[in-house]
């Protein structure tokens, strides 16, 4: 049956099976923003970038920022428009650009926001991330027909709460996956 997937993936997490070879999504949970017949746009959840912070970006954009705000993380979102911010995040969902995901979550990408969260005003839970994953028209179902991808509805815990190192096992579990049952390489008796 060709429209196997014709429900939307909009609000599901993405959780990377070991068979996924791409070095930029091993070990990853992507949040679906936005799912379409167009294609699927996605923010990776559990990668920061080693070099980059708030300081960074607020500079950047000439944007004033409170103490404190110098060292918020940035996350790395994916490897498509990798020189754009987009932020997840709770309420409130008044900003220029905000994307409902689910009824708790969205996504924005405009100023406003920034400067809010900068001048620490911004939602209460957030990340900020460089770059989103996409996939064009039937890739992503092809993805997941193939293995590549477990997924489940987004769980607003492992975004916000989790450390960053322990998300990827921490969704997995929340969906009763072992995660050292995914391993990649063979175990010997």
């Amino acid at each position: 049956m060709e429209n196997q997937f014709s429900a939307s993936f909009k609000g599901e997490f993405l959780m990377a099976m070991p068979i996924l070879a791409d070095q930029n999504f091993y070990q990853t949970v992507t949040c679906i923003c936005e799912y379409s017949p167009a294609g699927a746009l996605g923010i990776i959840v559990n990668r920061v970038h080693p070099t980059l912070s708030g300081k960074d970006i607020f500079d950047e954009l000439d944007v004033e920022y409170l103490p404190g705000a110098e060292s918020i993380p940035i996350h790395i979102g994916g490897p498509v428009h990798i020189g754009e911010i987009f932020i997840l995040h709770g309420p409130p969902f008044d900003w220029e650009g905000c994307l409902m995901i689910t009824k708790s979550l969205a996504m924005s990408n405009t100023k406003d926001i920034l400067e809010e969260v900068a001048m620490g005003r911004g939602p209460q839970s957030f990340i900020i991330a460089l770059g989103c994953a996409g996939w064009g028209p039937g890739q992503l179902e092809s993805e997941i027909k193939q293995n590549a991808w477990l997924t489940s509805p987004v769980f607003e815990d492992i975004i916000f709460e989790i450390p960053i190192e322990t998300r990827w096992e921490g969704a997995l579990k929340k969906i009763g996956v072992e995660p050292a049952l995914l391993l990649d390489t063979a175990g010997h008796a």
